[in-house]
């Protein structure tokens, strides 16, 4: 069974993404950033990748999973330079979850108020 859950952003349906997808008991989490509506929250990348690991339970939460059940992160930073204030609010998420992660810099993000994107994958055990 697959389960499809919606942020409810509008160019989901336009693009043809679903925020997370569960499949048994593994749940993708797409790629999240800081924009809320027309809205960015957060001017720095700390700020933003904090926004984004709040988006990111949530979203695990709809498909019955939490952020323990995390084993991936993927994170994209416009900035690598900025590696440690991402690397900082990721740490502060999953200091004792410890998923496999990884950073690498991008050119761009979709909207240039955007400086991190995160990804998650989580396999739920319980």
């Amino acid at each position: 069974m697959k389960q499809l859950i919606s942020s409810g952003a509008p160019w989901e349906p336009i693009i043809g993404y679903s925020r997370a997808v569960r499949v048994g008991n593994v749940v993708e989490v797409a790629g999240t950033t800081a924009q809320d509506g027309e809205e960015v929250s957060g001017a720095t990348p700390y700020a933003q990748a904090r926004r984004i690991l709040e988006k990111i339970a949530a979203a695990l939460e709809q498909a019955g999973a939490s952020l323990e059940d995390v084993v991936r992160t993927r994170i994209y930073v416009t900035d690598i330079t900025a590696w440690q204030e991402v690397g900082r609010a990721h740490g502060e998420v999953f200091a004792n979850i410890r998923p496999a992660s990884t950073m690498v810099e991008v050119k761009a993000l979709i909207d240039s108020r955007l400086l991190v994107e995160i990804e998650a994958t989580a396999i739920i055990s319980r």
